[in-house]
């Protein structure tokens, strides 16, 4: 349940980023969902968290994830650049986040 919860707080906050973007543009509405957004992706990741999922696991895959998925996504819905120094650097982002999960297990 901890990992479906997770999940649900990646893809808020991702939500959230990007309305974000569409907001810095001067569409004021996109604000609402990026409230919302964040609101909603705090409170999973609280319960993440309450359902026993350990904090240093929880937040890296989390933030992991997100700079993941809102960077192919900008690049996807806003024609942002995305580098290969940009994916090696995310490479390395979502090693690091494997090696602290594999280390919270032992």
């Amino acid at each position: 349940m901890s990992w479906l919860l997770l999940a649900g707080a990646i893809v808020s906050e991702v939500a959230a980023t990007l309305c974000l973007r569409v907001a810095a543009t001067g569409r004021r509405w996109a604000y609402i969902p990026v409230a919302l957004g964040y609101v909603i992706a705090f409170g999973l990741l609280s319960a993440t968290l309450s359902a026993g999922m350990p904090l240093g696991v929880a937040y890296g895959i989390w933030t992991a994830a997100g700079i993941v998925a809102t960077a192919v996504l900008s690049r996807v819905l806003f024609h942002e650049p995305l580098t290969r120094t940009m994916l090696a650097g995310m490479g390395l982002i979502v090693v690091g986040v494997l090696l602290v999960e594999l280390g919270g297990t032992h």
